[in-house]
């Protein structure tokens, strides 16, 4: 009998995962988490590419593993007839199938959203892709750092000298996985009232865009332009900034609001300075620098304790393996453990939503590939 999802507000929601490398895997992951039932489809002859990525645990890459657990998985040749047919009885008893290949793909292979509604008038396609389906970009080639520079976002990122690319995926996750989740709950809330399916079409470059509403907002109904390091929320503010400590760690200043500047003032023993919040453009750098000069005579967790019972926005910068120590995040559970019979045990980051009537949480560690083709045998 297959595994099933055991708790969780999407239980009963069954989702065909047709997607690649990580915005659509993490947001189906998501939903798995959350109790949907996840499908994972791999062609035979061309799996999903995270599975070759080092490093490896076992006989499984961790960029997998990281991002395909509470899934089941089997195989399919999508380019054979028998293949299709099967697809298709799948497609009978889903709700919804999540793909990340560039527009035509699924055309081609004959398994997009025009054929299967063929089969389930309910059912809902979600296609995460770079540029969208339409458009002067559809048919472009593209990863994280491209969406972000066509967006604007890699343009403001940085200091004067250059951008610099973000630690983290942003368009990937922020402009596609989430994204991707919205769509695929959106869709069936509107299935809910019509009685219909409909493909949604989720464009990385687009989504990442209200990130900068705001700045948009701005420079849309303005004659401002921003260059990298002016926009108050992205180092054009002294009191909303980075310092550099005594021990080469960094803190993270906030004190946004006049009331939280306020104790910054009191907590560096500078009273006067606090008509310097809003300080025109030219006096902001001597702010910078002043400011940089008193964080530098102590070190990150010395500010961070004398500010502490302060409630002055000031925190510290922390490494990844700080992060997993933090008493915080780990009485939030943002940290969880499952276990494979093939790869052992491994840790993750945990779902982040907390459900008061129906709590959710990772079910199994990602399936190797093909682990669930039993669920082929009566097709």
């Amino acid at each position: 009998m297959a595994r099933k999802p055991q708790q969780g507000p999407l239980q009963g929601i069954r989702i065909l995962d047709l997607s690649r490398l990580l915005p659509g895997p993490l947001a189906t992951q998501m939903m798995a988490d959350l109790g949907a039932e996840v499908i994972k489809i791999e062609d035979t002859k061309a799996p999903d590419y995270t599975r070759f990525f080092p490093p490896l645990k076992g006989s499984q890459s961790l960029n997998y593993i990281s991002i395909n657990r509470s899934k089941l998985s089997i195989t399919l040749d999508l380019k054979s007839d028998e293949g299709k047919r099967k697809f298709f009885e799948l497609v009978k008893t889903a709700d919804i199938v999540v793909d990340s290949f560039r527009p035509g793909v699924l055309q081609k292979m004959g398994i997009d959203y025009d054929a299967a509604k063929q089969h389930n008038e309910k059912i809902i396609y979600v296609a995460v892709t770079g540029y969208g389906y339409t458009g002067t970009y559809k048919d472009k080639a593209g990863h994280d750092m491209n969406y972000l520079g066509y967006s604007g976002i890699l343009g403001l990122t940085g200091d004067t000298e250059k951008p610099i690319i973000p630690a983290c995926q942003v368009a990937d996750v922020a402009g596609g996985s989430y994204p991707a989740v919205v769509a695929c709950l959106s869709a069936l809330w509107a299935r809910e009232r019509t009685g219909k399916g409909q493909f949604v079409d989720v464009a990385m470059t687009d989504c990442v865009m209200p990130l900068l509403s705001m700045q948009y907002g701005e420079t849309l109904n303005t004659e401002t332009t921003f260059k990298r390091g002016e926009p108050m929320l992205s180092g054009g503010m002294a009191n909303y900034n980075l310092y550099k400590c005594k021990d080469e760690k960094w803190i993270a200043l906030g004190s946004l609001e006049p009331k939280f500047w306020q104790g910054v003032c009191m907590l560096l023993g500078k009273p006067d300075w606090m008509p310097r919040m809003m300080p025109v453009p030219e006096e902001v750098e001597k702010l910078k620098q002043d400011l940089q000069a008193i964080f530098s005579t102590k070190t990150r967790d010395e500010w961070v304790a004398l500010a502490d019972p302060l409630d002055v926005c000031l925190t510290p910068i922390l490494d990844m393996d700080e992060v997993e120590k933090d008493t915080h995040l780990n009485e939030r559970e943002m940290f969880f453990e499952v276990e494979h019979s093939d790869y052992g045990k491994v840790k993750g980051i945990n779902q982040p939503f907390k459900f008061s009537e129906t709590p959710a949480k990772p079910s199994w560690a990602a399936p190797l590939m093909g682990e669930d083709n039993a669920l082929l045998e009566n097709l």
